[in-house]
This record gives structure tokens, C-alpha cells and sequence, in this order.
């Protein structure tokens, strides 16, 4: 993990080194704005009127102001040309018959996914806009104001950095049906115009201006001080790394061998006739076997004649059967006989030493280390020799 977040802090630390990005400056009120004219033609959309016949010359003019280079907002005027009898309505008595002015938003698509300050011959505007609409009819009264909605696009053709030769088919919906108030006809074709027209526009001032940041000398020396630091940084981490991974394997390794290793068991290789005596057991048994009675006797017999003389009674088990069992057989096996000795013989506890030892391997046949070891001690040191066997 260490290794990973030094990492990242390096290609962090290079790229504020060696990356330049431009920056939008704050533009003032008048310099990202433009004027524009647009002359083209307007027909109804409604059904049973003939597109081409009903069509007829419109012209308009537009203020718009560039909030963000892919984002205007602006305020339009149209008017359509008095040469039909829309709706089948009395002609207007001036040079219209119909009327829109509103308020417009622009999207530019291009400049929405591209980098400040890129700059394109040809792109593509959505336009959406709302405002107030005025049908001409007789002059006596009978004029119809409603509300209107208007979408379209714009094919933009930037012949130079301040003029924009335009493409723009739009619909634009009559949201009151002709009357003054608010139905359902909504969005319905038959309460629609669609207009094309061509348009020119005129930027004011120097637009948008771009800039690169300015860097100073001594930070860039010391975040390359940095950069070098880390790259030491990473060396050492890298160095720690394998160092931890060798020492967790050699650990792996002497772990692994403790798993296999024997357990270790006292071997006795030397006693003296005289003061040991051996009671052997059964298979899966404790108690002394009569056939091992004078055994035991032998050694009560020994402690009575010698009142000095303690013993030591080391239980042990041949290796059949579970590890758990065998153990426990070991430790009952040298009680047994000291019970034995207290109960039946009269000799004192604190004279007897007993202790399970575990598993024997004193004897090639495995039957006799299911056996206890009684040694006798008479202030004279017992000669016994100990392996340890691993």
C-alpha cells in the first residue's frame, strides 16, 4: 500500500511539473457580445394548409451575450411578411401579419466538449427560447396576442474571428391556440410555423480571452526536489519490501519445520539392577496386572529396609492408539502403582515421586513401554544417561 500511494503521489507531483492548462479570464460586459440580422422565410405547419403556397418572406433581428463560450443567452424580433391569408383570416392592414419577440438560449455543441479556446470553422447551436407573439389581422380589434415557444438550430459558419454566417431552421408553437388565454393545445403542430433563415452576426468587443498560468522559477525547482525525494522514497519502500517478503519466508520456513519436527521424549539408556524395577501394563490399562505384584512389592520391600530412600515412578505408553489417550494412560499407569504403595504397603506419599512421562521408546518392543519405571534412591545418585530425540 505504501508502495502504491508513493506512487501516485510521484505522478502527481510530475504532471504539476511539466502540465500547462489554459485558463478562461473574466471577461467584461460588452466584450462577449454580438448583434445579428437574418432574413428567410415562414410557412404554418397545420394540416391541410399547403407548406409551399402559405410560405412567405420573414426577416428578424438579435442581440445575443455569450455567458460561457458553449452557453448564450439573447432576445430575438421576427416578423413575417404581409403576402398571405393566413388562417384564412383578413389581411393585415401593415406591411405583417405576424409577430414574435422573446428571450432564447443557445448551446453550442462543439464547444461543449472541447478545450477553452478552440476554434472552429463550422459548429452547431440548439436554440430554445419563449416570448410573445402578435397575428395582424383587419385593424379593427380583432389582433391576437398569445404565447409561443420556439426551438431549433443554428449551423454556424465562422468566415472570421468576429463575423458568423448562419443556417437556422426553428418551429415555433402558439401556446394559447390564437386566443389570449392558457389552453391545452400546447405543444400542437397545427398551432405551429416553421421558419428557415439565414443570418449574419457581428461580435462586439474582443470575445473571451484565454491564458496560460504563469509559473514561478523557484516552485518548479522545489517540486522537482520533490519529485526527486520521492523517487528515493520509492527505492526505499520498494528495498523494505523485499526485505519484509525474505524475512517472512525464512519464517515460513522455520515454522514449517517446528510442524515437522518429532516430539521430544526422554530415552533412558542406563540404570543400575539394583535400584530400578520395572511394572509393565496391559494394552489400554492402568491397573497393576497380578502378574506384576511382586514388582511392586520389591520396591516396598526396598523403601521399608532403607527409610531414607524415596522413588521415582515414571509412567509411560507404547505408541498404539491416539496421542491424547496415551498420555493420560502414562500419568494414570505411575499413579497407579504410588496408590499402590501408600494404600497396600503403608509407605508415606511424600517419599513417592510420580509423573506421567508419555510415549516411551525405551524398548525395541513397542508392548514394553506400557510400562512404569520405578527408580530408588538412597542418598546415592542413580547413573542415568538422556537423549532427546527430535
Amino acid at each position: 500500500m505504501k508502495k502504491t500511494l508513493l506512487a501516485v503521489a510521484f505522478l502527481a507531483a510530475g504532471a504539476a511539473t511539466t502540465m500547462a492548462q489554459e485558463s478562461l479570464e473574466k471577461p467584461g460586459f460588452f466584450s462577449n457580445m454580438s448583434i445579428g440580422v437574418q432574413g428567410g422565410a415562414t410557412t404554418p405547419l397545420k394540416s391541410g394548409k399547403n407548406f409551399f403556397k402559405d410560405m412567405r418572406g420573414a426577416a428578424g433581428l438579435d442581440i445575443r451575450k455569450q455567458i460561457t463560450p458553449a452557453f448564450a443567452l439573447g432576445v430575438e424580433g421576427d416578423a413575417a411578411v404581409n403576402t398571405s391569408n393566413w388562417k384564412g383570416q383578413t389581411h393585415s392592414t401593415t406591411a405583417f401579419d405576424a409577430s414574435y419577440v422573446g428571450t432564447y438560449g443557445a448551446l453550442n455543441l462543439f464547444k461543449l466538449f472541447q478545450p477553452y479556446g478552440t476554434k472552429n470553422v463550422f459548429d452547431i447551436e440548439t436554440v430554445a427560447g419563449a416570448g410573445w407573439g402578435h397575428l395582424y389581422q383587419n385593424g379593427k380589434g380583432n389582433d391576437q396576442n398569445f404565447f409561443a415557444t420556439k426551438a431549433g438550430l443554428n449551423f454556424n459558419f465562422n468566415v472570421s474571428d468576429n463575423v458568423t454566417l448562419s443556417i437556422r431552421p426553428s418551429v415555433l408553437w402558439n401556446m394559447t391556440g390564437g386566443g389570449v388565454k392558457q389552453t391545452t393545445v400546447a405543444y400542437n403542430a397545427n398551432d405551429a410555423v416553421f421558419n428557415i433563415a439565414a443570418g449574419v452576426s457581428v461580435k462586439l468587443g474582443d470575445g473571451f480571452k484565454y491564458s496560460l498560468p504563469e509559473y514561478n522559477l523557484d516552485e518548479i525547482a522545489a517540486l522537482n526536489e520533490k519529485v526527486t525525494n520521492l523517487r528515493a522514497d520509492l527505492a526505499a519502500a520498494g528495498d523494505a519490501l523485499n526485505a519484509s517478503n525474505n524475512e517472512n519466508m525464512a519464517l515460513a520456513s522455520e515454522l514449517q519445520q517446528l510442524k515437522n519436527q518429532k516430539p521430544v521424549v526422554v530415552k533412558e539408556t542406563q540404570d543400575f539392577l539394583s535400584t530400578v524395577r520395572y511394572v509393565n501394563f496391559a494394552i489400554g490399562r492402568y491397573n497393576v496386572p497380578a502378574d506384576q505384584l511382586p514388582n511392586v512389592a520389591a520396591v516396598a520391600s526396598y523403601l521399608k529396609n532403607h527409610p531414607q530412600a524415596t522413588v521415582s515412578i515414571k509412567g509411560y505408553a507404547s505408541q498404539d492408539g491416539p496421542a491424547e489417550v496415551n498420555e493420560r494412560l502414562a500419568n494414570q499407569r505411575a499413579e497407579s502403582v504410588k496408590n499402590m504403595l501408600v494404600s497396600k504397603y503403608g509407605i508415606k506419599a511424600d517419599r513417592i515421586k510420580a509423573e506421567g512421562m508419555g510415549i516411551g521408546h525405551m524398548f525395541e518392543e513397542e508392548s514394553w513401554n506400557r510400562v512404569a519405571i520405578c527408580t530408588l534412591d538412597n542418598d546415592q545418585p542413580v547413573s542415568t544417561e538422556t537423549t532427546v530425540s527430535k
